[in-house]
């Protein structure tokens, strides 16, 4: 299991032994070599051709909610999951820009600063995979920018993770890719032996490297949300949803309707790790899909995501949250669970 963890650190992975990849000997991509289409690529294009005609089967579940995303960005997703699921390293590695990328685990704190070091990771550790499966199951945003929730299934690591990714694209190309996942699916023991400690943690996860390119809409909403939350104001915030709207955070809430998400933050709101103090970190995402990630250095959980998706009178039609539980005690999620209960 602590085996496994070591090698997690791509793409909704996470970690792997810091001392070869830090900021000082990361290299920069050879353009020549970086992304030469592969037979395997070939492969993908063909399967593709054939599943459109009915007559091959996805390498993955086809489940991905696409209703608040471009055909465009689907299909990147659609291309590089298959890849990834296939375990092509350069079929993977196509989809990203070789000159300029930045990859982060969020949870753990694991940087990929560079095409060649995550290529060099996949290289090695993609053959291990067995028949494990890497797939989409909700997609919000477009090919500018996007969130992606998405499934490791538990070949892959020795246990199944459940992701939420904020991505980055320029020109049709990954630029900077975050992940966001609870701690708390992981025996609590190894991850702490694996995660970043607090002062070491990476000060920044690529947005200050990479333009913010959420539609107007899109960064309006959430800043709007995220001031409410940050001043604790419930009301402000309820404002924001629509009536039949769902408020989900996955790790420990669901709550529907304007009117019952309105009470819950009365209760909760102060409490939350997003709520007071908490600051937009960066936005992604089109008119009606997308969401930020956000931080609050102060609180005892410093960074989160939350998914948007808007309705076309730019109202919250539903909200999901993430972030990583295991840095709170089992108190004080208990306390959380709790708020989640009507009084």
């Amino acid at each position: 299991m602590q085996k496994k963890l070591h090698v997690m650190a791509c793409l909704g992975l996470s970690a792997l032994l810091f001392a070869g990849f830090t900021t000082n000997n990361v290299t920069k991509a050879s353009p020549k070599n970086s992304v030469a289409t592969s037979n395997a690529d070939q492969a993908l294009i063909k399967t593709s051709s054939q599943e459109s005609k009915g007559q091959e089967k996805s390498v993955f579940p086809e489940i991905a909610d696409t209703t608040h995303a471009t055909k465009e960005v689907a299909s990147i997703f659609h291309s590089f999951f298959t890849a990834k699921t296939m375990r092509d390293v350069n079929a993977t590695m196509s989809h990203f820009d070789p000159d300029n990328m930045v990859y982060y685990d969020a949870t753990l704190g694991w940087p990929f600063l560079s095409f060649n070091a995550l290529k060099s990771t996949l290289e090695q550790y993609m053959p291990t995979w067995a028949n494990g499966k890497s797939y989409p199951t909700r997609i919000l945003g477009d090919s500018n920018s996007a969130i992606v929730f998405f499934t490791d299934t538990p070949e892959l690591f020795g246990n199944e993770i459940r992701i939420m990714g904020s991505v980055n694209f320029k020109e049709g190309k990954i630029v900077r890719w975050v992940d966001y996942w609870d701690g708390r699916t992981w025996p609590m023991g190894d991850l702490a032996k694996n995660q970043t400690p607090a002062d070491k943690f990476p000060e920044t996860l690529g947005e200050d490297t990479v333009e913010e390119t959420a539609s107007t809409v899109m960064r309006k909403v959430a800043n709007k949300l995220n001031e409410s939350f940050a001043n604790n104001d419930a009301a402000a915030a309820a404002d924001l949803f629509s009536y039949d709207a769902v408020f989900e955070d996955m790790l420990r809430a669901n709550i529907q309707g304007q009117l019952a998400i309105s009470r819950y933050l009365k209760r909760a709101l102060k409490d939350l790790p997003y709520g007071s103090g908490a600051s937009v970190r960066h936005v992604l995402g089109s008119d009606l899909g997308g969401g930020y990630e956000w931080r609050s250095d102060s609180r005892p959980v410093p960074r989160g995501n939350i998914a948007l998706e808007l309705d076309a009178d730019g109202k919250i039609t539903r909200l999901t949250s993430i972030w990583d539980g295991s840095l709170l005690s089992d108190d004080a999620m208990a306390s959380l669970v709790n708020l989640s209960i009507e009084e």
